[in-house]
C-alpha cells in the first residue's frame, strides 16, 4: 500500500530520530567549544578566588592548602605559578618553572594583538591567547593577590577542538545505528498495530459486499480489539437487519403480487358476471317488451314469453346463489361441520335426484357399490360436490353415454371417482377448469345453462376440507375425483 500507516509511522519516527541526531551534531559543532571555553574560564576564576582567599588569611604556605590546590589544578588541567614582586617563585605546579615564568612575563608585558581579552576587573585579567611555538591556544589568568603577590594561571583549550571532532564522529556512528534500530523497532511495532487494522479493513470491505462470514479474532487487550468486537456486533446486526429487510421485501412483493392478482381477478370477475348476466337480462327485457306491446295475442305465445322470462330469471338466480356460496367458501365465513356419515347414502341420494335428467338424455349410470362407507366431512357440502360432478358428467357425456361412480375405501382416506364417456378435456385447459367462469366448451355450457362456477365451488369445498380433488383424461372419457377422511383426526 502506497500510503500504508506502517510506512508513514516508520518514516516519521526515523525522521524524528535522524533530526535529533543532526540537531545534537549541530549543537556540538556550534556551541560545545564556546561552552568548554566558558567552563575553563570559570574554573580559572574559581581557582583564583580560592588562592586569593588563602593569601588573605596567610594560608598559602600551609601543607593542607597546597594539597587542596594541587588537586584542583590537576583535575582542571591548570598550570599555576605564584611569584613575588621580585620575581621569586613562591609556588608552582609545573616542572620547568623558569620557562613557564618567561612565557607568563611575555604575556603580561608584551602586547599580543591576536590575544582576546575575555575579562578585565583591575585585579585580574583573563584572556585567550595562542602559543606560536607550540601552536596551541590557552586561557590565561594573571592578577594580584591580597598579599601583594602575583598569580599566573593557564589551561590549554586546543584539546577541545579534537574532543568536539571525536564527539561528533561518535555521535554520527551512534546516530546511524539509532536510526537503523529505530526503523526496525518502529516497523515491527507498527505492524502489530496495523495488521489488526488491515484485518478490520478487509472485514469492512466484505461487509460492504454483504458478506458477513468474516469475524475479527479479538483478544480483548486494547482499543483495536474493542473496535473489532464492535465490528463483529455490527456485522451480526447488519446481517440480521438485512435478512429481516429481505423477508419484509419478499413479503411486500408477495402482497403486491397478490394485490395485483386480486385486482385482475376483480376485473375478470366483474367482466365475467357482466357477461353472464348480459344475455338473460337482454332476453328478459326483450320478451317483457313483447308482452307489453302485445306482439302475439294468443295465450300460447304469452305463455312461451313468460316461460322464457322465468327460465332466464332462474338462471340469474342460480348464478347469484352460486356466487354467494363460492364467496362464503373462499372467505372462510361459511361454517364447515365435520360429522361421521355413510357416504354411500349420500351417493344414492344424488343419483336418485338426477335420475330424471339421465332418463331424458338416455344416460346409463352405474355405481360400484360397497357396504356402508363412513367418512368424516360436512355432509351437505359433500352432497354439493357429488351433485356438481354428476351434473357436469350428465352435461358432457357422449358416445356410449355412460357414467360410473366408483368408491375406493382406504385406511386413511376414501377416494370417490366419477367417470363419464365422451371427449377428453384439452391438456391446456385441465389446470384452468377450477377457475371461476372458465368454460372449456362455451357454446355447450351456454346450451345447458352453465356459468363456469360449479367446479370452482367444488375446489373451494375441498380446500375447506383440506383434502384433494382433481381430474384426468382416461380411456374413452374423463374422470373427476375427490378424497375424504375415513377416520377422525
Amino acid at each position: 500500500m502506497k500510503r500504508s500507516i506502517t510506512w508513514k509511522i516508520t518514516a516519521i519516527m526515523v525522521s524524528i530520530v535522524a533530526g535529533t541526531v543532526l540537531l545534537c551534531w549541530f549543537i556540538n559543532t556550534s556551541l560545545l567549544e564556546t561552552y568548554y571555553v566558558e567552563n575553563k574560564q570559570q574554573k580559572l576564576l574559581e581557582t583564583f578566588e580560592m588562592v586569593n582567599e588563602a593569601s588573605r588569611g596567610g594560608q598559602i604556605g600551609e601543607e593542607k592548602f597546597k594539597i587542596r590546590l594541587e588537586k584542583r589544578c590537576a583535575n582542571s588541567n591548570i598550570n599555576m605559578m605564584i611569584i613575588s614582586s621580585d620575581r621569586t617563585i613562591i609556588d608552582s605546579n609545573v616542572g620547568n618553572d623558569e620557562t613557564l615564568l618567561l612565557q607568563f612575563l611575555e604575556l603580561i608585558f608584551q602586547v599580543d594583538e591576536e590575544a582576546e581579552i575575555l575579562e578585565n576587573t583591575g585585579q585580574y585579567v583573563v584572556e585567550k591567547t595562542a602559543d606560536n611555538r607550540l601552536k596551541t591556544d590557552y586561557l590565561v589568568l594573571w592578577g594580584n593577590l591580597q598579599d601583594g603577590n602575583l598569580i599566573l594561571m593557564r589551561t590549554a583549550v586546543e584539546s577541545i577542538k579534537e574532543s568536539v571532532g571525536i564527539a561528533n564522529r561518535f555521535l554520527a556512528y551512534v546516530g546511524v545505528l539509532a536510526v537503523i534500530v529505530c526503523a526496525v523497532i518502529i516497523y515491527m511495532v507498527t505492524r502489530k498495530v496495523t495488521n489488526p487494522i488491515l484485518q478490520l479493513a478487509d472485514i469492512s470491505k466484505r461487509m460492504a459486499n454483504l458478506d458477513f462470514e468474516a469475524k475479527f479474532q479479538s483478544k480483548g487487550e486494547n482499543e483495536i480489539d474493542l473496535l473489532g468486537e464492535h465490528m463483529n456486533q455490527l456485522s451480526e446486526t447488519l446481517e440480521r437487519t438485512i435478512s429481516e429487510l429481505k423477508s419484509a421485501n419478499n413479503e411486500l412483493k408477495i402482497d403486491i403480487e397478490k394485490k395485483t392478482e386480486i385486482d385482475e381477478m376483480r376485473k375478470e370477475f366483474i367482466s365475467n358476471v357482466s357477461h353472464e348476466l348480459k344475455t338473460p337480462i337482454a332476453l328478459i327485457q326483450g320478451y317483457a317488451e313483447g308482452l307489453q306491446e302485445c306482439i302475439n295475442d294468443d295465450a300460447a305465445s304469452r305463455e312461451f314469453y313468460c316461460e322464457v322470462i322465468m327460465d332466464e330469471a332462474d338462471k340469474m338466480n342460480q348464478l347469484v346463489k352460486n356466487l354467494l356460496t363460492l364467496n362464503q367458501l373462499e372467505s372462510g365465513s361459511g361454517q364447515v361441520v365435520f360429522e361421521r356419515f355413510n357416504l354411500m347414502e349420500v351417493i344414492d341420494g344424488v343419483v336418485n335426484a338426477t335420475a330424471i335428467l339421465r332418463e331424458q338424455s338416455g344416460i346409463s349410470l352405474e355405481v360400484h357399490r360397497f357396504g356402508a362407507v363412513y367418512v368424516w366431512a360436512d355432509e351437505f357440502k359433500t352432497e354439493q360436490v357429488l351433485t356438481n360432478y354428476i351434473s357436469n358428467a350428465i352435461h358432457y357425456v357422449s358416445g356410449e353415454k355412460k357414467i360410473e361412480i366408483r368408491v375406493q375405501p382406504g385406511a386413511q382416506v376414501v377416494r370417490v371417482e366419477v367417470f363419464n364417456t365422451g371427449n377428453h378435456i384439452p391438456e391446456k385447459d385441465l389446470e384452468h377448469i377450477w377457475d371461476k367462469f372458465y368454460k372449456v366448451d362455451k357454446a355447450r355450457t351456454r346450451e345447458y345453462g352453465g356459468n363456469g362456477i360449479g367446479l370452482s365451488i367444488v375446489k373451494a369445498i375441498m380446500d375447506s376440507f383440506h383434502r384433494a380433488c382433481g381430474v384426468r383424461n382416461v380411456e374413452h372419457g374423463v374422470e373427476f375425483w375427490f378424497e375424504l377422511d375415513s377416520r377422525s383426526r
